[in-house]
């Protein structure tokens, strides 16, 4: 473990704050791994004077990195994916060690850091406006991007790194600074990416409060972040009451969000589907980083003509799963994060119990040599109804609900049935099934999937979801928007002054102005 942490330039006590110094003067984190219950590494935080420092750095660092040309900042995020690239093995390692996801999974996450980096390298000469007819002879209308300003980023501890590079990478191509206030559970893997980037930073010449990090707690720098008016928007990825106290405080200063909150993702089986690839994707969805994903498979809607063989097909995969060590490239499940989350999902089996539903497999907790720290447990599997409130409710864990339908709209009623709307999907060979499902009356999320999981989004789309999800967007499309401030531009390069719309309005001088 020490191995990795020296290679990723971490010692035994860390600083946890970045504005191109590294300090902390708030209180000490003693990060324990979830793998074995072994302490990794100390982090001192934020103070109150940190915070303030910090924002003042990141706004100067703002305040020169607007004026780069856009492919100029793009070849520094560039050699930002390549920096990733050399030590993607450590990264990925010290994510697995950190949050005890798998290591397949934790060197996953740092391609996906990768990926983006290089999709943003393109976006960087695309920040494209648009040139408008304008309705006024000799005049020429049109829409420019510039800079918005410092972005704060707010990420969750499931995935520790990728979530900061969707944000920072787009936002500094556009021109921003990034401030980061990564998980407190997770903060070691916060430290090693912004080293990374201070490395480039440095080398590229670029100011590197640029990425700034700033370790600490709701009191300390969360709530900050949402008051504070130089940060014109927060891309915020947590829990919904989370996400409704940023929205609150920051909406109240009429300042942005992008949210990305929970997920009670469903996956509909239909009489047509690939009973085999429906399996595969929902073991896939279910079981992957131990359930801890936002696009986690929570509710499987069977058809009720294959309900009982995609049961047994599910039971089989279930209880050969190999549990354990998550770096060891055999096992498939690691631990959760820590002891609460499993008592979490515990008390979420009790209250499906007391609404009548029935365990299938799975749920015990696991201890022993092998599962020392107190952080594993098996997945459980469950019968249920769609109108248990346990079943409306993301429980963040590896448990997952299976229900039945006749028809096919009674299916999409039940996937819609819930607060959360992030992602779906429909295992079906029927073409009417999978457009209907696409369509204005099909799934309400914002993701939506054909023969394909929940679970497993590119950078290429944009992500994010609809209701109790938060509505924003991350990577893809045009989520660069985000990061930018629109302004229209009106040039009249006549000799006179019509007014739009036909208006007619008195002139000093001449009696009248003619539009």
């Amino acid at each position: 473990m020490q191995s990795a942490l020296q290679k990723l330039g971490l010692a035994d006590d860390n600083a946890g704050v970045f504005d191109g110094e590294w300090r902390g003067g708030g209180a000490k984190i003693d990060k324990v791994s979830p793998v074995n219950g072994q302490r990794l590494a100390s982090v001192r935080t934020a103070s109150a004077n940190d915070y303030d420092t910090a924002i003042s750095r990141a706004h100067e660092a703002f305040l020169k990195w607007r004026t780069t040309p856009g492919p100029v900042r793009g070849d520094t995020v560039r050699r930002l994916g390549n920096a990733l690239r050399d030590s993607k093995h450590d990264l990925g390692q010290l994510v697995t060690l950190e949050t005890g996801k798998i290591i397949a999974e934790g060197e996953g996450e740092v391609q996906e850091m990768i990926d983006i980096c290089d999709f943003a390298v393109g976006q960087s000469r695309m920040l494209y406006g648009l040139t408008i007819q304008s309705e006024r002879p000799s005049h020429r209308l049109m829409e420019q991007w510039h800079p918005l300003g410092v972005v704060a980023v707010i990420s969750a501890f499931n995935f520790p790194v990728a979530v900061w590079s969707w944000n920072a990478a787009l936002a500094a191509v556009c021109g921003d600074a990034t401030v980061w206030k990564a998980s407190e559970k997770t903060p070691l893997t916060a430290i090693a990416v912004t080293k990374i980037a201070e490395r480039v930073c440095r080398e590229t010449g670029a100011d590197p409060a640029i990425f700034t990090l700033l370790m600490g707690d709701r009191k300390t720098v969360g709530q900050k972040l949402s008051a504070d008016r130089r940060i014109p928007l927060i891309s915020a990825t947590g829990s919904v009451q989370m996400g409704l106290n940023v929205a609150q405080t920051v909406h109240g200063r009429l300042g942005k969000t992008i949210m990305e909150l929970g997920g009670n993702n469903a996956l509909i089986v239909a009489p047509s589907a690939d009973l085999e690839m429906a399996t595969q994707s929902i073991f896939f969805g279910a079981v992957g980083t131990a359930g801890q994903r936002c696009t986690s498979t929570r509710r499987v809607i069977l058809h009720e003509s294959i309900a009982d063989k995609v049961r047994s097909k599910l039971l089989t995969a279930y209880k050969s799963l190999r549990i354990g060590n998550p770096l060891d490239r055999e096992t498939l499940m690691g631990p959760l994060i820590d002891k609460g989350a499993v008592e979490m999902v515990q008390q979420s089996i009790a209250r499906l119990k007391d609404e009548g539903g029935e365990i299938l497999y799975g749920g015990e907790r696991l201890d022993g040599a092998q599962y020392s720290g107190d952080c594993y447990m098996t997945p459980c599997l469950a019968n249920a109804k769609p109108d248990f409130k346990i079943v409306c409710h993301e429980t963040f864990g590896p448990l997952l609900y299976l229900l039945t339908y006749r028809e096919f709209d009674e299916a999409i009623a039940i996937q819609n049935g819930v607060p959360q709307g992030l992602t779906s999907a429909i295992f079906t060979n029927d073409v009417r099934e999978a457009e209907k499902f696409l369509s204005a009356v099909g799934s309400d999320c914002g993701i939506a999937n054909v023969n394909t999981g929940t679970s497993g989004a590119e950078i290429g789309g944009a992500f994010g979801g609809e209701k109790e999800t938060g509505g924003g967007r991350e990577s893809g499309s045009d989520s660069w928007k985000m990061y930018m401030r629109r302004q229209t531009n009106t040039i009249n390069f006549s000799h006179e002054l019509p007014l739009a719309q036909g208006i007619e309005f008195g002139s000093p001088d001449e009696g009248s102005a003619t539009a």
